[in-house]
């Protein structure tokens, strides 16, 4: 049975809008982005926690 992972995640707001960054268990970031909203950005976090990017995988 695979073990489960656990991720974090982090919200800024900036003068754009909202930076967000999702980390895995040592701290690593998995995924990244910025949004106008900060409704867009907590979708975006949503969208990862949910299925996050294959390890290895590009980011941006």
């Amino acid at each position: 049975m695979p073990q489960d992972s656990y991720l974090a995640y982090s919200l800024s707001q900036v003068d754009e809008g909202w930076r967000w960054s999702v980390y895995d268990e040592e701290g690593v970031t998995v995924a990244d982005g910025a949004d106008a909203s900060r409704d867009a950005a907590e979708a975006a976090v949503a969208l990862t926690l949910r299925s996050p990017p294959a390890q290895g995988a590009a980011f941006g």
